[in-house]
Order: structure tokens, then sequence, then C-alpha cells
């Protein structure tokens, strides 16, 4: 039993490891490749990150290549303004150089040809949250390693007060909510230009985020009452978080979805709505699209290993017994 804790233990502790770095790291890429765009000047395409607080330029270019991809921009600016007018920044990527391309609005600019959101618009809410339930999921994983049914109900009590606290003085007291609705505001009007219907959107966003506190302050509480009243509750302790790369999948296919399927006449090109590509190669007018999982997912994929063993193992103790 000792021997088979310490399993436990060590599971979990490079669990919350690579919860940690997950939260940092690349989960998921994708990137568009077009014949105006040679692979000379743009190695990797038109790339970009998704991590689990934001989207964020995944380009590369050195040499040669970031002179080709200046003289390709210059041209564009040159010839076809109209294509850069929603983006009023977009020049600054001439002048930074290689590791000034920034594929973000690249994409955007892109987007906007079939009538697409710009990208950071998407998952307003899970985005700015994200470090909470991270922070809930860490909770939970190390009171899962705990043997006895006291120190992991106060452990859940503590861990998840400090959890909503941090949440509330965030959100509320440091106005991060409200900033977070203003910059929303802002990308969305980048292109679509009806500020009542944004104002609306921002609204919303408001009005879901506090919902989301509100009910995830509230499973908080859930959680705790039934680890101290069902002794076999404490297995989703390990397997909630343990599920991470499926619920990331979800909500990242959800968002393309709602991309594809929400397109607005503003674009130069009209396409039915569509699925974009979640994972594999796919092809959207004259554009050919990559998505892919990056390291980030490994480390998911690497946490639901882990967590997975150590319920296993947790599970054949209550079976036996042996655990609280």
């Amino acid at each position: 039993m000792e021997k088979q804790n310490k399993i436990v233990g060590g599971l979990t502790l490079i669990s919350l490891i690579c919860l940690v770095a997950a939260y940092f790291a690349p989960i998921w890429w994708v990137s568009l490749t077009a014949p105006n765009y040679p692979p000379d000047a743009f190695p990797d395409g038109i790339r970009i990150h998704f991590h689990f607080d934001g989207v964020y330029n995944g380009c590369k270019a050195a040499g040669k290549g970031t002179r080709m991809a200046n003289e390709i921009i210059q041209k564009d600016l040159a010839h076809d303004d109209e294509r850069y007018n929603p983006i009023t920044d977009a020049k600054k990527d001439v002048d930074k150089g290689a590791e000034g391309l920034d594929c973000v609005h690249e994409m955007n600019t892109i987007n906007h040809y079939v009538g697409m959101f710009p990208i950071a618009t998407g998952a307003p809410v899970e985005k700015p949250l994200a470090k909470f339930f991270f922070g809930f999921f860490a909770v939970m994983m190390i009171a899962f390693a705990l043997t006895k049914k006291k120190a992991r109900v106060m452990t859940l009590t503590v861990g998840f007060a400090v959890v909503a606290a941090w949440m509330l003085i965030d959100q509320f007291v440091m106005g991060h909510l409200a900033s977070h609705v203003e910059h929303y505001v802002q990308e969305a009007g980048t292109f679509f230009k009806e500020p009542d219907k944004i104002r609306i959107w921002g609204e919303n966003v408001t009005l879901y985020s506090k919902i989301v506190i509100v009910g995830l302050i509230v499973v908080m509480g859930v959680v705790i009452a039934a680890t101290a009243m069902i002794r076999s509750f404490q297995l989703l302790l390990a397997l909630v978080p343990a599920l991470l790369p499926l619920f990331f999948v979800i909500t990242y296919a959800g968002w393309l979805w709602f991309f594809g399927h929400n397109l607005h006449p503003w674009g130069a090109f009209t396409v039915k709505p569509f699925m974009p590509t979640v994972f594999g190669e796919g092809k959207v007018a004259q554009f050919s699209t990559f998505s892919y999982p990056y390291w980030g997912y490994g480390l998911l994929v690497i946490i639901f290993v882990c967590m997975m063993l150590a319920l296993l193992i947790r599970r054949k103790q209550l079976r036996e017994g042996g655990a609280e």
C-alpha cells in the first residue's frame, strides 16, 4: 500500500509539472499557404500558435526570407491598399524585420477575405479564465494524491478558497474582466463596423464570464462536499484533469465551427459556411490549411496517461478497502 501511494504521488507530481508547463506552452498550430506567400519568404506559411490564454505569432523568417517577405508586404501595400485598411498598423510589420513579422495580423487579413471574425474574438470567456481552471485542476490533483480523507477535504477547501479569491480579485478588484471586454470590443470592431452589435457582444462576454465565475465557485463547493461524503468520488479528482486533452479539442473544434459558420458579407470572396480543418490538411479558396497539435499538447497527453494510471491504482485500493 505504501509503495502504491508513492507511485500515485509521483505520477501526480509529474502531472502537476506538466500542467503548469502546458499553460504557457503552444498547444496547437495552424498554418496557411498560398501562391502569394512563397516558402522562401514564409518558410512555415502564415502560422499561428494556440495557447490556453490566447493566440500567438508562429512565423519565422531570417536573412533572405525576411527581405522577400518585406518586399511582398510592401508590394501588397502599394498595389492592394484596401487589403490592409482593416488593420491600421499592418505597415509596422515591414519595419520590424524578421522578428516582427506578425502572422496573427496576416491571418486576420486572410480571414477577412472570406468574412471571418478576427482571431482574438474567439473563446472570449475561456481565455481569460483559463488560469483559474488550471488552478482548480491543480488543487484537485494535489488532493487526489493524499491518502487521508480529512487531509484531502482540507486541501480542497483551502486550495479552492485561494483560487476563488485570486479569481475574484483579478477579475473585479483589479479590473481585468473590464479590460478584457474592452479589448474584445476593439478587436471585433477592427473588421465589423456595427458598434451597436459589438456593444451587445461585449455585454454578453461580461455576463457569461460572471456566470462562469459563479459556476466555478459553486462547483468547488460541490466537489468539497462530495469528496467528504462519497468515498469513490476521489477518483473524479484525477479523472477531470486527465481529460484536459479532450476538453481542449472540443473547445477548439467548437470555435472553429463558429468561425466557419458565421461568415459576414464583408469578404472579398464569397464562400459557403464550412468547418475549418481541426486536424490535418484542408483547402479554402486558394489557401491550403494545416492544423496539428504542438508540443504543449504532448504535455496534456502526459497528464492524461499519468493521472489515469494513478486513478487505476487508487481504484484498486478502494476495491481492496485500503484507501479512505
